[in-house]
Order: C-alpha cells, then structure tokens, then sequence
C-alpha cells in the first residue's frame, strides 16, 4: 500500500477536477462539484483495481464500471480519456454540445467505455447489481477450479441521491439476498443535494441501513488515497456479501468559495472562482483543459489484464472444448431455432388465457435458449413465467435460471437492464401490466440503450375482472406504445402468443412488451381464419368478407368480440373485414402495399375496440372513424360484466359500424 505513489495520484486527481471546472464552465452549464469531489476515489479505483482494455471496451472479462451519479459524466468523460479510450479531448471541451460524444448523463450507446446510460438517480445503482448477478451466474456456469473465465468486478460510483432513490433500497435488498459479493458501491458521501445540505430531508444512518440489508460496510475519508485502496482491497476480500464504502467527501474540492455548497453541485463555478481554485490546488491557470503527461501517462492502461485472461482462454478452450463453444454462444445469443419444432400448437376452440399459452411457450422455447434467465416480481403463478425443472437463484446456489425478484417491480427492471447490458444472458421479468408504472423509469432506459428485454405484461385490462380498477390498466398499453422503440405484443390467442414470443426473442434492437390477458379467449380455428403467422407483421387480415365496407380493428381479448360484430353486421348484409392488429410497431415498418393490403384507404368507414384508452387509434381510424373503448376506470365485477356495462361489445360495434355507413 505504501508503494502508492501519491505525488501521481495528486496529479491525476487535480487533472481531473481541472477538466471537469473548465468543461462545464466552457458549456455553461452541469455538474463540476461530484466530478471534482470524488477525482480521488475514482483515481485509486482506475489506477489500482479495475480491470479493462481501453483498445477492446467488450472484452467480456472486464470489470464494469457504473457511474451511477450520472450528473458528475466529466468524471468519466476525464477517466475515459486519461486512460486511452477513443474519446479525443476535443470531445471533452465539446461537452453537452450536439454532436460530441460527451453528452450531459453518460450513455452507452453514444460514449465508448460507458457501460449503462445514467441520469435518473438510482438506475446505476440497480443496473450493477443485474450486472454482478449476470457475472455470478455465468461464471456458475461456465467456471472450473482451474479456468475461472468470469472472474470480474462491478464497481459503482453512487450519490445521495442515488441512496435516496427507492430503486436502490430494493436493489440493494435483493443484491444482499443473493449474496453478490463482487459488487462494491463507493458512496459519494458529501452531504449535498441541489436543495442544500442532506440534513433537509436525509438523515438515517445510511451505513446502519445497508448492514441491516446484509451488505459489507466502511467509512473513509475520500480524500485519503491510501485509506480509499485499503477499503477497496477488503471490500474484494470480501466474499459472501456486497459492499459499500462511505467516502467522505467534500463537494467542489478545493473551491474556496463553493467547496460544501449546493451551489457547485449544478452550476458552473464561473471564471474567478475557477482561477481561485486552481490557485489554491497548486495547479496552472492556463490554458485550459490542462493535462501534464504524468497524469496521462498514470491513467493509461493498456491491454495486460486481457492479455493474460487470453491465455487462460485457450487452455480454456483446448481442456473444455464443449464448454468454451458454448460460452461463445451465450455471448453472441447465436441459438438457432427451428421455430415450427419447437413452438407448441394449440387446440382450436379451447379458451385459454394468454397468460397460460405465454408460460406454454416460453417452456418450449427455453430448453432451445440456455441463457434465456428472467422471473417475476412476487407474481410467478399469475405471470406463469417460472421455467419448469430450474430453480430458483439463492446465495448459496445459482445453478438455476429463475429469479425471484420479490415484491420489487422497480428494482426488477432496473436489474433486467444491467443483465442485458452485461452480456451473455438474455432476461425476461414479470409483473401485472398495472404494475409497469412502477418500473416505468427502468422500461423507458431499456428503450433509450436499446437493449432486447422481455416484459411479460399480464392481467392486461378491465378483463381481469373483480380485483377492480386499481389493478385494472386501461391507459398502460397506449403509455408504452408512445415510447420509442418498444414494442408492443397484444396476441388475440394461443397462436398469436406463440408467434409474439417469437418475435420477442429476435428483437435484438429493444424491449418487447407482451401484453398478456388473465381471462380466458378462444383459441381461434386457423381453418376458418387466416395463419396466425400473419401476426408476425404486425396486423393481418383475420377473417374477410367479399368487398368490405368496413374494417373492424381489434387486439388481444377483443378480437374475439370484433368477430362476433362481424357475424352479426353479414346477418344485416353488411360486409365488414376483422383486422388482427396485435403490434402497432410492427405494422408500422412493413411496407406501404402490405400496409394498403390491410387496411385500405378507399374504405373509411373504420371501428376499432380495445380494452384500454382510445386516444392514438385515430392514427389507424382517420377522422371518420370509431375508436371504442375506455376513458374511464374500471370496476369491481365479474370481466364479462364489466365489459357489458361499459359498452365493450359486438352490439356497440355493429352500431358504431351502421352509423358510419348511413
């Protein structure tokens, strides 16, 4: 420990809070303080600990990294840079401006070297612990006594506001529960928030908390290099718990007008006082963005801890042939599948809930996608998204592949995404369709970074029946259709169910939402009506007449209810064609003649009907069209009574359809 040479450190850690006062002051607005506090932390944990390749940022043994202070981004932007990412400094004096690659909050998809787009406080947080579960299984999986080839960290930089989150309390139980021991949070423990002191609203004892969780605790003096590496290295040598290390820290290190004032937190520090603090660290007023060699040269890391894990590779791959084929394929998702196989057929007629013929399939696909890993949030038997024959992940065993997230709809989320982020695993959660709104946040980031996560979304309307409208969603599925690049499944039956999970599973560009009903529907008889593969472009004629006059539009539970309007409209001469339209998002990339194969534009006269709020159908409607549905909550009833008292029926829909035809 002693070997630390301090006088580099020092460098390092001031050439740090120099790039992060002049970029923010250069853009005019962000956050200088946390970058300038916590350049000693960061500095002992790049320096001395973390492994990773700035020549290859995927190599897969790396450690990760998560900011999850995301507003203090000139930290990583600083780090990255220093030690020999493609990120030039001219994109760090481009800071927040468009087009660099150094943006306000960090994101993954934009910065190479970041690991996860952080911003919302808490996400970081939660995203480490779905990376350092994704490590523990994968190397449950794939590790030998004598070639341990997942063998890494996940270190986290977190903030008050990142403990104060409700995300990370729930995170942070179940990353104690599952004993993930490799994951070590260094808390940013510098009492201010943009309000003013944590004493406004934060009090507990913060470190109290996070022993009761079961969590590896220690306080330091963020400012003391030595004492900073001595906690890291008993933080690693910790080996059943995760661990935290309160680092007491002073916000706008060495300002000495700003230093512990909620006014470096958001704010540049302005010219003067830049001048001042550069004064008063001994460092040069100019020019700015000032790097001396000897605080590069201490960043730089170059490609020793990849090299050695290669050579373990090889033997790795010559002593356990099969094992490394298959790890290579966990990596690259690289499952083939011979879907006509594998996806089970259902029975013409019998009703079953959307639900049961999701859990059916997703049975039969599993055994074909080993790394497929996901579970639900306390909702198993009602999600039916438990894998049959694997256990449960504990802390003393994670040979399984199911996750019992507990009554943890955010933190699940949160986690899904730090899964798929980390690579080599494909996750899937559960929960009530009701319940996205909790994990609301985590779901929109999955989006954003573009990461293949699969929500099984149940109980999707006022269909579930008496539990009543406070787990009834009606305006759910609209709310994630306007989000980009989701998609959004709604199957009308069993046999669009099997097609939805398919087209899940090769989304590989984003979330896929599958809206999943309780009730029971008919298992549509695909003699009578078209192949439930036209569900795979997103909307499909279901059932035609000759020369409609007018097109019934219908998803999930309610397809069944627009057929039934279509019987009843014939018994009166009209022809009306039933549109199955379970994926608006899908539909939309098909092309323009398949588009006009479906829906027309010489017939106007359109009605739709979904269990949900109308608002958006008017897209597919045009102004001369019908959109039934619900602009208000549900009830406590029996479903079929709900749906006949609020007007969600096939006699609603012939008379919507007759008026348009007067």
């Amino acid at each position: 420990m002693t070997n630390y040479n301090l006088d580099l450190h020092r460098q390092a850690a001031n050439t740090i809070r120099g790039l992060a006062m002049d970029a923010v002051q250069k853009a005019g607005e962000g956050h200088p303080g946390m970058p300038m506090g916590m350049a000693d932390v960061a500095v002992v944990l790049w320096t001395q600990f973390l492994r990773h390749n700035p020549d290859d940022p995927q190599w897969p043994d790396r450690d990760r990294f998560v900011l999850s202070a995301g507003h203090g981004s000139m930290l990583i932007y600083s780090l990255l840079h220093l030690s020999g990412y493609d990120l030039p400094l001219e994109e760090l004096k481009q800071f927040r401006q468009w087009g660099s690659k150094t943006p306000g909050h960090p994101e993954n998809f934009h910065t190479v070297g970041v690991e996860t787009t952080t911003g919302p406080l808490g996400q970081g947080i939660t995203n480490a612990v779905g990376m350092a579960l994704a490590e523990r299984w994968l190397a449950t999986r794939f590790n030998r006594l004598d070639h341990e080839i997942v063998n890494h960290h996940t270190y986290v930089i977190a903030s008050d506001g990142d403990l104060m989150e409700g995300i990370s309390q729930e995170a942070s139980s179940l990353a104690a529960h599952l004993g993930l021991s490799k994951l070590i949070v260094l808390y940013d423990d510098n009492h201010i928030t943009i309000d003013g002191d944590t004493e406004l609203a934060f009090t507990e004892d913060r470190m109290a908390r996070f022993a009761a969780y079961g969590w590896h605790t220690q306080q330091v003096d963020g400012h003391d290099p030595l004492a900073v590496k001595a906690a890291i290295e008993k933080a690693k040598a910790e080996g059943e718990r995760p661990s935290i290390i309160a680092c007491r820290t002073h916000i706008g290190y060495g300002s000495p007008n700003k230093q512990d004032t909620a006014g470096v937190h958001g704010s540049a520090l302005g010219d003067e006082e830049i001048v001042l603090t550069k004064q008063a660290l001994n460092w040069p007023t100019e020019p700015l963005f000032y790097i001396p060699d000897e605080a590069r040269d201490f960043l730089h890391m170059d490609g020793r801890f990849q090299s050695e894990w290669e050579k373990l590779w090889e033997s790795y791959l010559s002593v356990y042939p099969e094992d490394a084929a298959e790890f290579k394929k966990f990596l690259n998702g690289d499952f083939s599948i011979n879907w006509d196989e594998v996806l089970p057929q259902f029975e013409a007629g019998k009703s079953l809930a959307t639900r049961a013929s999701s859990g059916q399939v997703l049975n039969a696909i599993a055994p074909h996608i080993p790394n497929l890993l996901g579970g639900s949030a306390d909702l198993t038997g009602s999600n039916k998204t438990d894998l049959k024959g694997e256990k449960g992940l504990t802390k003393d065993d994670f040979s399984g592949r199911y996750i019992y997230f507990g009554v943890r709809e955010h933190a699940m989320g949160g986690i899904l995404n730090g899964m798929a982020l980390h690579g080599g695993v494909r996750p899937y959660g559960g929960t009530f369709l009701v319940f996205s709104d909790y994990m609301r946040g985590s779901v929109r980031l999955a989006a954003l970074m573009g990461v293949p996560i699969i929500y099984v979304f149940t109980h999707d309307s006022i269909g579930l029946g008496t539990d009543g409208p406070t787990h009834q969603p009606i305006e759910h599925v609209m709310s994630l259709r306007a989000m980009p690049n989701m998609t959004v499944i709604r199957p009308a039956d069993a046999a669009e169910t099997a097609v939805a999970w398919r087209l899940a599973i090769e989304n590989l560009s984003g979330p896929t939402s599958l809206i999943l009903t309780r009730q029971g529907v008919p298992t549509l008889d695909r003699t009578k009506y078209a192949d439930a593969a036209g569900a795979a472009k997103g909307a499909y004629v279901l059932s035609d007449a000759d020369d409609p006059q007018v097109l019934l539009l219908a998803t999930g539970s309610e397809v069944q209810i627009a057929l039934a309007a279509q019987a009843k409209l014939a018994e009166q001469n009209v022809a009306a064609r039933v549109v199955s339209m379970p994926s608006w998002e899908i539909f939309a990339a098909q092309d323009a003649a398949y588009r006009e194969s479906v829906l027309p534009r010489a017939i106007t006269a359109r009605v739709s009907i979904e269990a949900g709020v109308p608002l958006g159908w008017e897209r597919y409607l045009g102004f001369e069209g019908i959109a039934i549905g619900l602009n208000r909550y549900g009830a406590s009833a029996p479903y079929k009574a709900i749906y006949e008292n609020l007007g969600l029926t096939p006699e609603a829909i012939v008379e919507a359809a007759l008026s348009l035809l007067e």
